[in-house]
């Protein structure tokens, strides 16, 4: 076993041999308005941070979880605590449609109301972002959104109960254009103005469900980290997210999801989100749309099948080396064997789809510029080859 202090050392070294030359790692703009709220009964306890942002909430989630798991339950009380009035939008569907979007709109309109919790994973706090866009700008519809400039929306407050998103501290919603075919972000900045992270709600998150979002925050922490817009200050926060999934890698093999485990999984997310809102994601993200929106693989699996490939297509293995001595690993190989056995993905996908994606992909070049080295459809149709076929 590789002695992770010494390999540290060497890769910090490599940093330093960077920034002497006046390199650009040492510039960075970082920006996290959300003010987080982590820990055990976190809602119940600051009842009072609810009470700013207007006498009446737009509660925007899915069918079922968020009653299921308590997080509605313990909205409902803060709210009757600070006499605020809801309304219940509870009809978000896994990658929300821009037609479910602007039905939500529609209704906070109605009801009038002055800002947005959005409670679940991805699909809620991404829906609560777009739909708090939709009611500040009335003109917006689902054929206009992406052409607009920069737009504000009503306050949003984020309730994560899952582990894997990040979406309660980025300024990112992803929806799903079904005229464009494919999932793609929104195009504004919305930052929750609070988030809330409490285990609990994740507790009895089947074991399926717990791997897809938490293969889901560990690609985040990848792309990030391995990305032409990551910084000393970025990387703060990936290092940390490895360190924790160091832990909770073996935690997911052992199929041991005690409390602890919860709660460090949550955390690895949140500190996956903070630094892809710095840095965005890369090519694993890109690429895995279209196996979401034509295939069906869940978010977090479509990234993770496509990890391996991405991660051996690097001619520069430096920060990946940093990366896999983080993660207590000495090869790319050990990281493989660990997606392995937690990814099992069978999709019925033929050579002429993946051309199809491939092309797609690599003709929006705004989808390549956070890869650091230069690919070409080849390369990209090579990763989903290698990692689908």
């Amino acid at each position: 076993m590789v002695n992770i202090e010494t390999k540290l050392q060497e890769l910090y070294n490599v940093y330093e041999a960077r920034r002497r030359k006046g390199d650009r790692v040492m510039a960075f703009i970082y920006s996290m308005p959300t003010d987080i709220y982590f820990g055990r009964d976190v809602i119940l306890k600051n009842d009072e941070a609810f009470s700013k942002f207007g006498s009446r909430a737009l509660v925007v989630t899915g069918k079922r979880s968020a009653k299921e798991n308590g997080s509605y339950d313990d909205i409902k009380q803060v709210l009757a605590n600070t006499g605020i009035d809801h309304i219940l939008f509870d009809e978000v569907e896994e990658n929300p449609s821009l037609e479910t979007i602007e039905k939500g709109r529609q209704v906070g309109v109605q009801k009038r109301v002055d800002f947005i919790i959005g409670i679940g994973g991805g699909s809620a706090m991404d829906a609560a972002k777009a739909i708090a866009v939709f009611i500040k700008n009335p003109e917006l519809n689902m054929d206009n959104i992406f052409e607009q400039g920069e737009l504000d929306s009503i306050p949003v407050i984020a309730v994560a109960t899952t582990s894997g998103t990040g979406s309660e501290v980025t300024q990112y919603s992803i929806v799903t254009s079904n005229k464009e075919k494919t999932k793609k972000n929104l195009g504004q900045k919305v930052f929750p103005k609070l988030a809330f992270l409490d285990s609990k709600y994740t507790h009895d998150l089947p074991y399926d469900i717990t791997v897809n979002t938490a293969i889901d925050a560990f690609t985040h922490l990848v792309e990030g980290y391995l990305n032409t817009n990551s910084s000393y200050m970025s990387d703060i926060y990936g290092e940390k997210g490895f360190e924790l999934f160091k832990y909770c890698f073996k935690k997911l093999l052992d199929k041991d999801l005690d409390q602890e485990f919860r709660e460090r999984v949550m955390l690895a997310s949140t500190l996956a989100g903070i630094q892809i809102s710095q840095t965005g994601t890369s090519l694993p993200h890109g690429m895995g749309y279209p196996l979401t929106y034509y295939k069906g693989l869940p978010h977090g699996l479509a990234n993770g099948v496509l990890t391996m490939e991405y991660l051996k297509s690097f001619k520069d293995k430096a920060k990946i080396d940093r990366m896999l001595a983080l993660l207590g690993l000495d090869k790319l190989c050990d990281l493989e064997s660990i997606l392995t056995r937690l990814i099992d993905v069978k999709l019925d996908i033929n050579e002429d789809e993946i051309y199809e994606y491939s092309r797609a992909f690599v003709s929006n070049k705004a989808k390549l510029k956070n890869h650091t080295e230069k690919v070409g459809l080849e390369d990209i149709i090579a990763i989903y080859k290698r990692s689908l076929l």
